[in-house]
């Protein structure tokens, strides 16, 4: 019997990243509470969260990160060491590959953070066609769309939430079992549907009012 897809955000960061607030508390219950299976948390240019969060029983977490490069995000799945940042995209996904993960190409026209447009391969195993913040958000998803199926790359959704209500706005249907290694094949294979919805602007709000709040505190 083939399963049911599986429903994950592959993109999410904890408060382990400088601009987000989402605790892992958090994170599991707005995760649950949204009809998710799993998450990939992708935290900037850090795994550290990624990797306490992955030994939980309860929910399955993918260890991931967004790593920053001199032509846009990527996002690295399945990877338990640091990815190094500011390297070119090649690179990066070399990296990536070295360490057993995979490489997807992150919001990558999305306005302001879609230099990757520019910089797309067939190296990269997928593409984020749908990001919930991303920004305009119907512009994006088809270019992003056309630039999966130029490259013919599989297709990923994820919210790119910073506050935790964000979390599974946007994600990606997966053709697997619950289970960590059978997802990432899954990727890798194109068993996957972008799904999701633009984050609403009041969200979006509240997510830099209380970003705000936490710059405040550090100074």
């Amino acid at each position: 019997m083939t399963p049911l897809p599986l429903k994950i955000d592959l993109h999410i960061h904890t408060f382990y990243s400088h601009d987000s607030t989402i605790t892992p508390k958090e994170l599991v219950t707005y995760a649950k509470k949204n009809g998710l299976d799993a998450v990939a948390v992708t935290d900037h240019d850090s795994n550290e969260a990624a990797l306490k969060l992955s030994k939980r029983k309860d929910f399955l977490i993918i260890p991931g990160v967004e790593v920053s490069t001199i032509n846009g995000h990527v996002l690295a799945l399945d990877v338990t060491e640091k990815i190094p940042p500011k390297l070119d995209a090649l690179m990066t996904i070399e990296k990536i590959h070295q360490a057993g993960g995979i490489a997807i190409a992150a919001h990558p026209t999305a306005l302001y953070r879609g230099k990757l447009r520019t910089h797309m391969t067939q190296e990269f195993d997928a593409v984020e066609v749908i990001n919930a913040s991303s920004v305009p958000f119907g512009f994006s998803n088809r270019i992003n769309h056309q630039l999966a199926r130029a490259f013919n790359l599989p297709e990923t959704g994820g919210s790119d939430a910073h506050y935790a209500p964000e979390i599974g706005i946007a994600y990606s249907l997966v053709e697997a079992d619950l289970d960590k290694d059978e997802i990432i094949t899954a990727i890798k294979k194109g068993k996957t549907t972008a799904c999701g919805r633009a984050i609403p602007w009041r969200m979006r709000l509240k997510r830099e009012a209380l970003n705000f709040k936490k710059m405040m505190w550090r100074i």
